[in-house]
């Protein structure tokens, strides 16, 4: 079955961020018809940050990368750090080829304490996707601690945010399934 993994670059439990992408995930998938999966820098395990390649990860660890890299769309996020992603989050892209997410539709998430962060997704995640030619979705989801209550997501300007995502991503993820099927197979002659 066609597949939506949310990767959260958290490694806080609870983690707004986790619950963020999670909605965003099981959303998107809702609207697209698809299952939805999110995993976090916690189910990466403890060696993650150690790895050099992908060669060197656990089967478990490999499996959950895997599924990220032949999924259908991504939604990723990660809390800002520093005014940025989190170091472990890239240590994931950093692992990856340059095209094994080339045209997958990817929403992009974010999470900070206030306002003055939520330039991130434009300014650090866009560009990063962008290296490895990724289709993001136009409308970037970025929520602060009020938009959260008891660690959900609660705020209904996230919410109808979050919407408009989701169903940009299940129209980007439509899209491509069209263009694939409408794509001519060669076979040698």
């Amino acid at each position: 079955m066609a597949e939506i993994i949310g990767f959260a670059g958290s490694v806080s439990i609870p983690s707004r961020t986790r619950a963020l992408v999670d909605l965003a995930t099981q959303r998107s998938a809702d609207l697209s018809g698809m299952k939805g999966a999110t995993f976090d820098l916690i189910d990466l395990g403890r060696q993650f940050g150690a790895v050099h390649t992908l060669a060197e990860l656990d089967s478990r660890t490999r499996a959950i990368i895997d599924r990220i890299i032949a999924a259908d769309a991504l939604v990723v996020g990660s809390p800002v750090y520093k005014g940025s992603y989190t170091g472990l989050f890239k240590h994931l892209f950093d692992l990856l080829e340059p095209e094994a997410l080339k045209g997958k539709p990817v929403l992009l998430t974010a999470t900070g304490g206030g306002h003055r962060h939520a330039l991130v997704i434009e300014h650090q995640l866009r560009p990063l996707l962008g290296f490895f030619e990724a289709t993001t979705v136009a409308t970037g989801v970025y929520a602060s601690s009020e938009d959260f209550t008891d660690g959900l997501p609660t705020s209904l300007t996230l919410t109808k945010r979050l919407e408009d995502a989701a169903a940009q991503l299940a129209s980007a993820i439509s899209a491509r399934t069209a263009a694939r099927q409408r794509e001519p197979v060669f076979s040698p002659a």
